[in-house]
Order: C-alpha cells, then sequence, then structure tokens
C-alpha cells in the first residue's frame, strides 16, 4: 500500500474559521478536512502567514502527504495512529497498518476574529474516544512586523484510564525521530536555519530542551521570516529537520513515553511568533523579553 498523491484542491470549506491580527488574516483553519484516513485528519492551521503575507506552513508536501501545517498530532496514542503515514513497527521499521484514527472537532465555545475556542475528541480507527480535548487558540500583535499565535490545550482520558502517548522513537526507531506533539511543518525555497540560544543546526537542537527555538527561512516568492517556538513542557522536547524538510515539533514522547493520567488533565500551552524578516539570536531575545503571555 502507497499513500495517495497529493491532493488537487486544499479540502476545507468556504466557512473555515480565519484568525486576523488587527484586520489582517494571518491564518486559515481547518476544522472538518475531509481526508483520507491514512493522512491522519485532524483541525489544522495553514495558510499561516506574516504580517506582510508571506506564507510559513506547508500542506500536503509530496515528500509526508500527511504533513498538515501546524496541528497537534501523535503517532502512537495507545496504538493508534493518529499521525498519519505508516506506523513505525519495533522489529518490522514503518509498516501500512488499519491502526488510522481521527481528532474530530465536537463544538465551539467561541469564535472570534482573534480567538478560536472548541473541543475535539481524539478517537481510535473504530470511532471510539480516547482523549477529549479543549483547545484554543489566539492571535495578538507583537509589533509591526510580528504577531503571536497561542495555542492552549488540555487533553483529559475518556477511557477511564491511563492513556499513554508514543513515538516512532519509543517504538524502536534510532536517530532521533521522536516526533509527535504540537507539530509545524513549514515551507521554505532553501534549507532554513534553526538556532537555540546557545546552539544552532539540526543535528545540535533536535531532542533538546532549549526555552525557545528559532527557525528562518525564505518563503514563496521570496519573502523572509522567521519563527520562533516556545512552550515546552514536563518531559518534551524540540524535534527538528530542516535537511530532509523544514519542520518543528514540540515533542510529547520524544525519547520515553507520556501519559495523560486518568486521574487529571494534561495541559501545553505552545506559544510562536511569526515575524517578517531574518531575526537573530539578539533580535529573538528582544522579542521575547518585550512579550506578554496571555
Amino acid at each position: 500500500m502507497t499513500a495517495d498523491p497529493r491532493p488537487a484542491a486544499l479540502p476545507g470549506s468556504d466557512g473555515d474559521p480565519r484568525l486576523a491580527v488587527d484586520g489582517v488574516e494571518v491564518a486559515r483553519y481547518v476544522v472538518h478536512p475531509e481526508l483520507d484516513r491514512r493522512h491522519g485528519p485532524r483541525p489544522y492551521l495553514h495558510p499561516v502567514r506574516t504580517l506582510a503575507g508571506t506564507p510559513v506552513t506547508d500542506a500536503f508536501p509530496a515528500d509526508h502527504v500527511w504533513h498538515l501545517g501546524a496541528s497537534l498530532a501523535v503517532q502512537d496514542v495507545d496504538g493508534t495512529n493518529l499521525w498519519g503515514g505508516r506506523t513505525y513497527v519495533r522489529g518490522a521499521g514503518y509498516t501500512w497498518r488499519d491502526d488510522h484514527g481521527v481528532i474530530a472537532h465536537t463544538g465551539w465555545r467561541e469564535r472570534a476574529a482573534d480567538r478560536l475556542d472548541h473541543d475535539l475528541h481524539w478517537r481510535d480507527r473504530a470511532g471510539r474516544p480516547l482523549l477529549a480535548e479543549r483547545r484554543r487558540l489566539t492571535a495578538t500583535p507583537a509589533d509591526s512586523r510580528a504577531w503571536w499565535l497561542d495555542l492552549d490545550t488540555t487533553l483529559t482520558t475518556a477511557t477511564g484510564r491511563d492513556v499513554h502517548l508514543g513515538s516512532p522513537a519509543t517504538n524502536g526507531r534510532p536517530g532521533g525521530a521522536g516526533y509527535g506533539g504540537f507539530f509545524w511543518r513549514a515551507v521554505a525555497e532553501a534549507e532554513p536555519r534553526v538556532l537555540t540560544a546557545d546552539a544552532e543546526g539540526e543535528e545540535t537542537v533536535n531532542g533538546s530542551a532549549a526555552p525557545w527555538l528559532a527557525l528562518t527561512g525564505t518563503g514563496p516568492g521570496g519573502g523572509a521570516y522567521t519563527l520562533v517556538f516556545t512552550g515546552l513542557g514536563p518531559g518534551d522536547r524540540w524535534f527538528v529537520r530542516t535537511s530532509t524538510y523544514p519542520g518543528v515539533c514540540v515533542a510529547y514522547a520524544f525519547d520515553r513515553p507520556a501519559t495523560v493520567p486518568a486521574g487529571g488533565p494534561r495541559r501545553r500551552r505552545h506559544r510562536v511568533l511569526v515575524a517578517d524578516g531574518h531575526l537573530d539570536r539578539a533580535a529573538v531575545a528582544d522579542r521575547l523579553d518585550r512579550s506578554v503571555w496571555p
């Protein structure tokens, strides 16, 4: 079995909500994507743009059709693949399996130009809920050339027991392939630069727990941009790719499984600065020093 080719058109509808900053549309939120189950159907942000209009997300790229802009996705949720693509099986490698579930919108709490608040279910292949999620997205101005995307997610078990989150790495794949969590598939004309406060390059920052991570690239049409990611939680690590494709993930199970406990919620708050231009370390630090977490 092989993956379906790139869709001829992006799924979704004209009714998909948008996020705006001071009247400028900066992101579309595809809530009900009509996708093959093997592509990991889930709500996702795409396109996300800078204030100047440069796109900074990709969806359905030929190398990984199931990469969907900016989204939450985990490859192993109690044995259900909610990431899309082949599942990594210990001792066998990547294998096509009938184990794909969906992350489905179940209801709105609030919809406004600068914020979206809704409920979701993470479901197994039979449609049974594994996790319930409340997700809040907000867009706020940073300055005349940048804006903040905030994603606040709370997961609770829907099974009455602990739910385990895993990755290809926790299932035996070597090479730091601990992806799964809040994933951003960027778009870049050439290999982007990735850095933290004290390190630079994919090999160095992949698997790190730096307080922030920046990716600078050039989008379609030549627009320069910088994405600054913050919001690692306890046990989270950065999963980064720049040489094979441009992507950054707050990995929930980078080298060991994570748990959504039956006795309480698992909350994460992720924040991304979306800026025009290529920012250096000093400029990133300055933006972070001046930011106010809502």
